[in-house]
Formats: C-alpha cells, structure tokens, sequence
C-alpha cells in the first residue's frame, strides 16, 4: 500500500505521456498538501474565534503577516537549498548534495537564532505601528512572542520537507504534516476550550509550536538517516561561501516575491484596524476569516501553477518545446474548472465555512459580502497563476519576481488607499470595507494583463539553464 502510494507521489517524468495526466498527478499530492497547510493555519483562527471571540480572531489574523515577514528569509533558504538538492540528486553528486544539504542546516541554526533575536523584542512596537487595537493588542502580542520563539522549529520544517521533496521523497512530508494538523487542532482545542486549559491565543500559539517541533525533528531525522545518498559530517556542516552564495541566488527571488506581499499587507494593516461599521462589527476579524475561506478557493490555482512550472521545466530540459504550449492550456482549463468547483462550493457552503470561526451573523454576513466582491478575482488569478507558473518554469524569476512587485506595491497600496478614501462617509469615516476587495481585483486584473503581454512579449523564453530558446 505504502508503495503504491509512493509510486503515485514521489518523482514524476513529465516529458512523456498525456500532459493532463502529467499535471494532474503531479498537482494533487500538492493540492492536499496545500489543503493540509491551509488547515493548519485556520485551526488557530478558526479555535480561538469560537472559544475566545471575535477579537481573538482578528488578534491572530493581525499576527500573521508580521510573522509570515520574518520567517521570509528562512523560506528563501528553503526554496534555494531545493533547487539545488534536486539537480545535484539528478546529477548524482554526492559531495555537493552533501555540501548543499549540510550548509543549509548550518545556515538554517545561524539564520533561526539571529530572527529570534530580532523578532521578539519587535513584537509590541510592530503591532503599535500597526496600530492593532487596544481589544486585540495583547492577545496579538502573546501569540506573535510565542511564536517568533518557536522560530526554529518553523525553519527547520519547512527547509528539511523541501529538502526530502527535492530528493523525490513527497510522500513522508505530506504524511507529516497531515499528522502535524491532527496534532495542532487536538493541542489547540485542549489548550484553548473553557473545559480544557483555557490559555486563550496563547495557548493556540503553543499548540502551533508543539506541532511544528514534531514536524521538524521527524523530517529532519528522516532526512538524516538516507546516508546511501549524502555524506554531513563536519566537513559539510561547515559554511563554505560559494555554496552559500548558490543558495542565496537560487532562493533570494522568491524570498523578495515573498517578503514584499507580506509587507503590503503590513502596510495596509492599519487602515483595516481603523475600519468601523455601523453595527459595531469587528471589520478586521471577518477580514480575517475570509481570508482563511478565500485560501481554500485559490489552492487549485496554486497547485497547478506549481505544477506548470515542473512540467515546463523538465520539457524544456528534455528539448520537447511542443509540450510545453500544450501544458500550458492543459494548466489553464485545470485551473478555470477547479477554481469554479471551490467557488462554487464556497458560495453553497460558505456561511456554514465561516461559521467555524465565530457565532456573530453580522460577520459572517459581512465576510460573504466580501467573497461575492472577490468572485472576478478567482478567474483572474487562475490565468494570471497558469502564465506565471510556465514562465518561473522556463528559468525566468526575475521577470516573475518584478511583475509581483509591480502588483504588490506599485499597484495594490495607493488603489487600496483610493479606494478607501473615496468610499469615506458619514457611516464609514474610515472607509467602507469592500473598498479593501475591490482593490484586490483591480490589482490582480492589472498584474493579469502585464503578465500576459509579458508572455506574449516572449523575453522569459531565453532564460532557460539549458540555453535552448522556447518557441511554443
């Protein structure tokens, strides 16, 4: 059984055979995974807002970006150090796999304690520049102090799963992580209910840390124990500056891509604090869970983006430029029908959705108001996700890392700001909320049609490693 199932989530030749079936065998381990990752993050909301109110939701929603920003550069050694293992692995060099794997441990302990360092006594002046509200403050400040402790845990997880990912092993990550859900929703409820410990956001907090230790000691023993691949010893664990350099190189873009959406949201974060309805509803907290329901309607997108960018890839490398316009259509109708499935789904189901995170029906009114605004965003992004995903495939980072930017911060911030301004009144003095949703699909309609002219320009088809021009 196990086997089988191996066989259907380890590493996969995309250059032969039907692309259909190529991206969709190779997203789905990655749609669950996602699933499974977006679970983890909504537990701690969706727990604390039933148990602790609605407040308590907004804290932890006000919490993550910040820390979403600092764990950025840990991400980043992630993405570089996976590139790498993956074509030493295929090239079967031991040594530098080795190199790769063992510089990136050490780099990963360094990196771990200096943001710890800098993270926690942080904490409260972010959030009072931020202007969290003195009914979330605290709560906000407890949660991101305990987190920001559990840094290492976080790191390790996440660069060791990618690790074993890039030597062909899916199959244990995403078994590890389903467990780590389990385990995180069991210690949130216990530490978090009024019968069991009754810590509030903290005690959501410690659940999250608890798990991800757990995650991180079994991937990294995993990990570890495949010697008939690699040699760490104290020669490999020691930084040397060209494998360092390598890894910085390969993970800095998608670390900046990273960094910057999570600073936007920072940004912006005040304004939505300042947001007042007329009912007294706490804008930020159905913010907050509508974003944790608006996860689940763009993991399609995500997933076969992925995806794309393998199978464009690998085809590239194999010399079958053919196949790579057939996939990339294959990837856009993939994700146009599962992105209406979700959307679907959630328009059904959605009051049910948000229920999970509080009992007030006004905010659950108002996060379905938001998620009818969203709807034309949904498609937008599949399009934007599908063109995006080919061309970071084809080598090109760059051109994907600056229309991100461009989408981000050129575009998002003053449009949100705006939007905000126009839609201020008598009722709404700090702006109306759905001026916030109706940025986002106007940002994301923007960046859509840059990338496509950017595609059709066709620049990102010399950026290849292999150095072969893409003509499809």
């Amino acid at each position: 059984m196990f086997r089988r199932l191996k066989g259907l989530f380890g590493a996969q030749d995309m250059t032969t055979g039907s692309p259909f079936k190529c991206l969709l065998m190779f997203a789905l381990p990655m749609l669950i995974s996602n699933i499974a990752q977006m679970l983890y993050s909504t537990a701690d909301a969706a727990i604390v807002g039933r148990y602790v109110g609605d407040n308590a939701l907004g804290a932890v929603g006000a919490s993550m970006p910040i820390q979403n920003l600092f764990l950025v550069f840990l991400m980043a050694i992630g993405s570089g150090v996976t590139v790498m293992v993956s074509q030493y692995f295929g090239a079967k060099d031991r040594e530098k796999l080795g190199l790769s794997i063992g510089n990136a441990t050490t780099l990963l302990i360094i990196l771990s304690v200096v943001m710890t360092a800098i993270s926690v006594p942080l904490v409260n002046p972010i959030l009072t520049a931020t202007k969290t509200t003195a009914d979330m403050y605290d709560m906000a400040s407890s949660y991101l102090t305990i987190l920001f402790w559990g840094t290492a845990a976080t790191g390790f997880y996440n660069v060791m799963s990618g690790v074993l990912r890039g030597l062909g092993d899916s199959v244990f990550p995403l078994l590890i992580l389903l467990a780590a859900v389990l385990i995180n929703i069991g210690l949130d409820i216990l530490f978090v209910a009024p019968w069991g410990f009754d810590m509030g956001v903290a005690g959501a907090a410690i659940a999250t840390v608890i798990s991800q230790i757990f995650s991180a000691v079994a991937c990294t023993i995993r990990l570890f124990r495949m010697k008939h691949l690699f040699t760490i010893n104290r020669d490999t664990l020691k930084l040397r500056a060209d494998t360092v350099k390598q890894i910085v190189r390969l993970g800095l873009p998608t670390g900046i891509q990273m960094a910057v959406m999570f600073l936007s949201n920072i940004v912006m974060q005040p304004f939505m604090m300042q947001m007042t309805t007329p009912t007294g509803v706490n804008v930020f907290a159905a913010l907050t869970a509508t974003m944790r329901v608006d996860g689940f309607a763009v993991m399609p997108c995500q997933a076969f983006s992925m995806a794309a960018s393998t199978y464009t890839g690998q085809n590239i490398g194999a010399g079958k430029l053919d196949r790579v316009k057939k996939g990339t259509w294959t990837t856009l109708a993939m994700c146009m029908t599962f992105t209406l499935v979700m959307v679907g789904a959630i328009m059904v189901f959605g009051r049910n959705v948000f229920a999970l995170f509080t009992e007030t029906e006004a905010l659950i009114e108002m996060g379905m108001g938001f998620i009818k605004v969203m709807l034309p965003a949904y498609i937008i992004m599949g399009i934007n996700m599908t063109f995006t995903g080919v061309m970071r495939g084809a080598g090109d980072s760059i051109g994907t890392m600056v229309i991100s930017l461009l989408m981000n911060v050129f575009l998002k911030i003053p449009i949100t700001l705006l939007l905000i301004k126009l839609s201020t009144d008598a009722m709404y003095p700090a702006g109306h909320p759905n001026s916030i949703m109706q940025a986002m699909v106007y940002c994301m309609a923007i960046g859509c049609v840059i990338s496509l002219i950017y595609y059709r320009v066709g620049k990102w088809k010399n950026k290849g490693v292999t150095g072969a021009p893409l003509e499809a």
